[in-house]
């Protein structure tokens, strides 16, 4: 399915990566590669290539950085960068992350560190730990950083009007002590921005937004999974206008939550529980057919890829088909050409449309006690897309939006990613494959944002094969 276009990636020298998080630039999308007792890399698109633009402080060689994400916390309308650093597996460490913003300096653009003002002196992190997720508790479009620790409390960071970063965790109900791996968060049990957390060695939390506090109801909704040892956790679109919960386990079975009843009940397909050593997990339309496959990223052995089976024509025509008819019946593994890497040590991937040419491109970052070098892959094909990329009402992206798109065949939602894959976050982006030649080409009805404070916006009959850029109502 994936052919290898590696050799796209300008200086890609072998090294020990861990996480990648996409965000945005003046030039398109923009993907922090953290590096483990090496530079980290800021690298986008130029002339064909993957460059890497990263100095100074963003760089930042001296330390070992894992998790990152992006998100706009001070309501300026960019995002800033955290970069969590870990020189231990769990508990105390003795080096802090970072909190990268954007600032102008004599008219070009600057990377300056939030931890190190001196108002947050003494506000460092200093817990390791592994993934970190955008939250907006109220909505607003100011975001804070959840840091999963491990073997210490979990961070919830926010950053005020004066520069000053305060935890919140234990202010907000999520002041827990685990082996937390992987967050997502999204409108999971509300519409608000709830959070998911995935644990190795103990159950999965699920924490819905109260109003900006959170309580967890993992167990009565059906998601704890003791046994999991969780890694990667990603949302999938079901087809009837909701999201299954996928949770990709370390030597452990893999979970597939639907939901059900309320809650959600785990249907995991045969293809995809096997236990693997798994880390990342993405749920993209690599192909743009119409339906989301799952990737999972795996330490030591070959990457895997999954597809539901839909009965696409069940009596009555495509144009027929009902939300009901296109829920999957069964999953099947696929092919994945050159982005198998038996021998490749995986620690995250990302998705991102780097070249603007409507195809989604899977970046692999690897280096798990080995150096080794970056991956890029993408799925040739001449299927029919559409893209959405909704702002806040200051401008930045509007992480945790809800993005809907009704076609002639049926109902696609995506969720604008937040984090985490497990150390990782994609573009934000909503991306849709329409299909083609080759499956149903689909026609587009209505398109619907959905943000988090409960604001929509629809166009009716958007046009295919275009980057819909929608901006928040408060916005105008």
């Amino acid at each position: 399915m994936f052919r290898d276009r590696s050799a796209a990636i300008a200086d890609n020298q072998p090294r020990i990566g861990a996480g990648a998080a996409v965000t945005t630039g003046s030039d398109g999308p923009l993907i922090l590669i953290t590096g483990v007792g090496c530079p980290n890399q800021l690298r986008s698109w130029v002339d064909g290539r993957l460059q890497d633009r990263a100095c100074g402080i963003i760089a930042d060689a001296n330390r070992e950085a894992v998790g990152v994400a992006a998100a706009d916390l001070d309501a300026d309308g960019t995002e800033e960068l955290y970069v969590h650093n870990a020189d231990t597996d769990g508990g105390s460490c003795g080096t802090t992350d970072l909190l990268l913003n954007r600032i102008d300096h004599n008219g070009r653009q600057v990377w300056c560190d939030a931890f190190a003002h001196a108002v947050n002196a003494d506000r460092g992190n200093l817990t390791a730990g592994r993934s970190v997720a955008a939250l907006d508790r109220f909505g607003t479009g100011r975001y804070g950083m959840v840091v999963a620790s491990s073997a210490a409390t979990t961070r919830c960071y926010e950053l005020g009007d004066d520069g000053e970063i305060t935890d919140m965790a234990d202010v907000v109900g999520l002041d827990i002590s685990c082996e937390a791996r992987s967050l997502l968060a999204a409108p999971l049990v509300t519409d608000r921005m709830d959070l998911f957390v995935g644990v190795d060695g103990g159950s999965n939390r699920l924490f819905r937004n109260d109003g900006g506090h959170f309580v967890d109801v993992a167990a009565e909704q059906g998601v704890a999974a003791p046994a999991a040892d969780a890694r990667g956790a990603t949302l999938i679109d079901t087809g009837d206008g909701a999201f299954a919960i996928a949770v990709a386990g370390w030597e452990a079975d893999s979970h597939l939550f639907v939901p059900s009843n309320g809650g959600f009940t785990d249907r995991s397909p045969s293809a995809f529980t096997a236990p693997t050593q798994a880390r990342t997990l993405l749920a993209a339309d690599f192909d743009n057919d119409g339906r989301q496959e799952l990737f999972v990223n795996v330490c030591g052995g070959p990457n895997r890829l999954l597809a539901p089976v839909v009965d696409i024509d069940p009596g009555g025509g495509a144009g027929d088909q009902t939300a009901t008819d296109r829920q999957p019946a069964a999953w099947e593994s696929r092919s994945l050409g050159a982005a198998a890497e038996p021998e490749m040590r995986g620690t995250g991937a990302v998705v991102a449309d780097l070249d603007a040419d409507g195809r989604l491109e899977l970046l692999v970052v690897h280096g798990d006690g080995d150096a080794q070098p970056l991956s890029l892959y993408d799925a040739p094909t001449d299927n029919d897309w559409l893209r959405v990329r909704p702002t806040t009402q200051y401008g930045a992206a509007a992480r945790g939006a809800v993005v809907t798109l009704d076609t002639d065949c049926g109902r696609h939602r995506r969720v604008i990613d937040a984090g985490s894959g497990y150390l990782c976050q994609s573009e934000p982006v909503a991306h849709f494959g329409l299909g083609g030649a080759t499956t149903p080409k689909q026609t587009p009805r209505r398109l619907t944002v959905r943000w988090l404070d409960g604001r929509e916006r629809t166009i009716d009959d958007p046009t295919p094969k275009t980057t819909h850029e929608i901006a928040h109502p408060a916005s105008e």
